[in-house]
């Protein structure tokens, strides 16, 4: 067994006593908890702050044909602490991503997704990763994927007006989106992830893609 990953599951952990706690947009409860220990034995018992979100998804829409991305931009309420204290622009560059509905799985969501926010159909989904966002105070779970699109009609204003969605739909070749995130301009760790996945497949998803023939229209 290599002793470098976790050993510790479930079973290591008690729960004494979950309280719910604010409810809106989100939610949090407060968590008494206690668990074992590295070095033998229990921690004392201690509070955490859970901020729980349902499981949400990701997906980089890509057409290999023209080797262009269709990425998102938006504006987002937790970039503005940096607007009014550095005069940052609480807009960012994205790739397309929702929240689940219930009994929607990642797929479907990617699928709606990319209508509703960038006007695409895709074509073929490739898997990239789950992960927890931060999971340091959050239960948030992402699923990544790479979504097959024909970017040659991709662009304009989308969104949901009941959500208050204003999204601007924007194409970009893999060099500008490459140096969008080399720059800073792309800071989210969700489109981060997804661009240096795609940077280190490229060339394999553009020969089995291109192999499949054109998209669909």
């Amino acid at each position: 067994m290599n002793k470098s990953l976790p050993e510790f599951g479930a079973e290591d952990l008690e729960v004494l006593q979950r309280t719910p706690g604010y409810r809106g947009f989100f939610a949090i409860d407060k968590v008494l908890l206690k668990h074992r220990l590295y070095a033998g034995g229990w921690s004392p018992s201690f509070t955490r702050e859970l901020f729980l979100r349902d499981p949400a998804a990701g997906v980089l829409l890509y057409d290999p044909e023209r080797d262009q991305l269709v990425m998102v931009e938006q504006f987002r309420i937790g970039a503005l602490p940096d607007a009014e204290s550095r005069g940052t622009s609480p807009w960012m560059l994205e790739i397309v991503a929702g929240i689940m509905a219930p009994n929607e799985n990642a797929e479907d969501l990617s699928r709606r997704e990319a209508k509703e926010e960038a006007g695409c159909d895709i074509q073929d989904l490739v898997h990239i990763t789950d992960y927890y966002n931060s999971p340091g105070g959050s239960n948030e779970r992402i699923s990544l994927f790479c979504g097959r699109v024909d970017a040659s009609n991709a662009g304009g204003i989308h969104g949901l007006e009941e959500e208050n969605e204003d999204i601007r739909a924007l194409v970009l070749s893999f060099e500008e989106a490459w140096l969008a995130l080399q720059e800073g301009r792309m800071n989210n760790a969700m489109a981060i992830i997804a661009m240096q996945w795609l940077y280190i497949n490229r060339e394999l998803l553009r020969k089995k893609w291109r192999s499949q023939g054109p998209c669909a229209a």
